[in-house]
C-alpha cells in the first residue's frame, strides 16, 4: 500500500505552513538573515553562508558557532580570506574536522578573488564549477544568498521527507526519490527560507528521538506521525564494521615544554595538518619499532594509546615520550613549537590528545 499523500495538495498549501511556522520560530543563528529582516529587504551575504554551510557539513551548530565567529572577524569577506596564508587558514580551522575543506575554502575564496572579483556566482551550475563546492553547497547557497529555487537536502531535510512519506527505502539508497521529493514541495517563492525551515524543523521538531509531532506545521499529512513510526525513519542501510588503523605518535619535549612538530603531506589524512611526529598509520601497522622515530632517544611508551573515530575507520595510536635537553635542534622538516603556542597550531584534535598525552606523560 502506498501511503503518500496525494498531490498537489502538499506542495501547494504546506509549504506556506512551514514558512509560517519559520517565520515564528526560525532559530537566531550568527550567519543567517532572519525571515523579519529579510522582509525589510536585508539580503544574506553569499560569504558567509558559504562560509556556514561549509563548516556545518558533518559537524553541529553548537560546534561550528565559535569557529565562524573568529573566521568572520579575522577575515570579514572573501577577499580577505582570499588573502590569508593557507597556514594560518588551517590554523583557525583545527579542530572542526575534514581538513580538505579548510583548504578547498581557501582554493575557493582565490578563485572568486581571482576570477569573479570577489563576487559569488549565484546559479547552482556555477558554484558548483568552484572548489569545494558540491551539489548540496550549490545548492543552498543559491536558495538562501540569492533566493533561487533550488533543492536544499541535508541530513535534516532527509529526515523530515521520510517521515513525511514513511519511505521504507533505506539511506543512502533513497536520496534520490528523496531529493525528488523535496523539489515537489520547494516553492517558487522565498525558496531560501524554505530551505533553512526544512532545515530548523528537523532540526527541532522533527529531530530522531522524540519527535514533537504535536507541534509540527506538518503533522496532518505525516505518514508516519500516523503510523505512530516517526522515531524508525530514515530507514538506515546495515553499515559495515569500521576497521581499526594503528600506529605510533613520538612526542618530543624540551625542558622548556616545548614540543616537536611537523606539517603533514598536503594530500590524504589530515592533509596539510601539523602532528607531532608519526609513524604509517594502518591496520597492520607497527606500534613499537624505535626506527621509526625522528630522533635518536630514550623514548618511553605512554600506557593508554590514544584513540580517534574518523568517518570510515577507528585509529589508535600508541603514545612514545622522549624528554630533551633545550639545546637539540630540531630535524629537517620539523620545529620546535612552544608550550604555550601549542594552541594556535594547526593540530587535528587526534594530535591534540596525542600532545596532551605526551605532555602529561600519563
Amino acid at each position: 500500500m502506498d501511503h503518500r499523500f496525494s498531490e498537489p495538495s502538499f506542495p501547494g498549501i504546506q509549504a506556506q505552513n512551514l514558512l509560517d511556522w519559520y517565520d515564528r520560530h526560525a532559530r537566531a543563528l550568527p550567519w543567517r538573515v532572519s525571515p523579519k529582516a529579510r522582509a525589510r529587504g536585508v539580503q544574506p551575504d553569499p560569504y558567509r553562508v558559504w562560509l556556514s554551510e561549509v563548516m556545518l557539513q558533518q559537524t553541529t551548530v553548537a560546534a561550528v558557532k565559535a569557529y565562524y565567529e573568529a573566521f568572520t572577524q579575522k577575515w570579514p569577506d572573501v577577499i580577505a580570506l582570499a588573502e590569508a596564508g593557507e597556514e594560518d587558514v588551517m590554523k583557525a580551522w583545527a579542530g572542526l574536522g575534514y581538513y580538505s575543506r579548510a583548504r578547498n575554502l581557501k582554493a575557493c575564496a582565490d578563485t572568486i578573488a581571482r576570477d569573479y572579483g570577489g563576487l559569488f556566482p549565484d546559479t547552482e551550475n556555477d558554484l558548483k564549477a568552484l572548489p569545494g563546492i558540491g551539489p548540496y553547497t550549490a545548492s543552498a547557497i543559491a536558495a538562501i544568498a540569492f533566493d533561487r529555487p533550488a533543492t536544499v537536502v541535508d541530513g535534516n531535510v532527509e529526515r523530515v521527507i521520510s517521515r513525511i512519506h514513511a519511505l521504507e527505502t533505506p539511506l543512502p539508497q533513497a536520496k534520490p526519490e528523496i531529493r525528488a521529493l523535496t523539489a515537489a514541495v520547494t516553492p517558487q517563492d522565498r525558496p531560501g527560507d524554505f530551505a533553512q525551515a526544512m532545515m530548523d524543523l528537523g532540526a527541532t521538531l522533527c529531530s530522531p528521538k522524540r519527535p514533537a509531532c504535536s507541534l509540527c506545521p506538518w503533522t496532518e499529512p505525516c505518514r508516519a506521525r500516523a503510523l505512530g513510526t516517526a522515531e524508525t525513519f530514515p530507514r538506515k542501510a546495515v553499515k559495515a564494521a569500521k576497521p581499526t588503523r594503528r600506529g605510533m605518535a613520538f612526542v618530543a619535549v624540551r625542558e622548556d615544554r616545548a614540543v616537536l612538530l611537523r606539517r603533514r603531506p598536503p594530500k590524504g589524512l589530515l592533509g596539510g595538518m601539523s602532528e607531532p611526529p608519526t609513524s604509517v598509520l594502518a591496520e597492520d601497522a607497527a606500534t613499537d619499532d624505535l626506527s621509526l622515530a625522528p630522533l635518536d632517544l630514550d623514548w618511553r611508551r605512554l600506557m593508554a594509546p590514544v584513540r580517534h573515530t574518523f568517518t570510515h575507520f577507528h585509529l589508535e595510536m600508541t603514545v612514545w615520550r622522549a624528554d630533551v635537553p633545550s639545546t637539540t635542534p630540531a630535524p629537517d622538516g620539523h620545529w620546535w613549537s612552544p608550550a604555550d603556542a601549542l594552541n594556535g597550531e594547526a593540530l587535528p584534535t587526534v594530535m591534540k590528545k596525542a600532545v596532551t598525552a605526551g605532555l602529561s606523560g600519563a
